[in-house]
């Protein structure tokens, strides 16, 4: 049973690995699920619009065809278009979700994303108001571009119990797999 976090009146866009998206409009809702990967949330309050971005990996050497999928890339395109939209760069305000260690094989992939979120607004002057970073659960984010609210719940573990048949070994029965 999935939940639904926010009232179904309101227009939610969701975005996944290399995606972002920005918006003005009071009653928009942009929305994620987060592992390793990062979200960044900005949003200039003077000018009442914002935006989100999936990360994937913090960087990437060379040109690549999935480049969105990478930091700097994602948060170039996202900080474009909230100038587009009429922010000011010097108004920007950041929250950072995610990160976490989902699968101990995949090492510090999760800190490392959130590493380079917060050395990338520290580079550019953006302060980051609030955070949830690192980790073993993943997360649910909404992000109200427009006033810069954001909610986030953890993803508790959703192990699914699976019934094994025993195989059959009577007779010359061959079982393919």
């Amino acid at each position: 049973m999935s939940e639904q976090l926010t009232d179904a009146r309101q227009p939610r866009r969701y975005i996944a690995q290399g995606e972002y998206a920005t918006g003005d409009r009071p009653d928009e809702v942009i929305a994620t699920v987060l592992g390793s990967c990062v979200a960044v949330c900005l949003f200039d309050p003077e000018r009442g619009a914002g935006g989100m971005n999936h990360i994937l990996l913090p960087d990437i050497d060379g040109a690549d065809s999935r480049r969105t999928l990478f930091g700097a890339h994602a948060m170039e395109l996202l900080i474009n278009d909230l100038l587009k939209l009429g922010c000011r760069k010097s108004s920007l305000r950041g929250k950072l979700f995610g990160g976490a260690r989902m699968i101990a094989t995949l090492g510090r992939a999760g800190a490392m994303n959130g590493e380079f979120a917060d050395r990338y607004l520290a580079s550019e002057g953006i302060p980051v108001e609030s955070r949830s970073i690192g980790g073993t659960l993943a997360r649910r984010v909404e992000f109200w571009p427009s006033t810069g609210r954001a909610r986030m719940r953890f993803i508790e573990d959703q192990s699914v119990e699976v019934e094994v048949q025993p195989k059959s070994t009577a007779g010359n029965a061959v079982e393919l797999f």
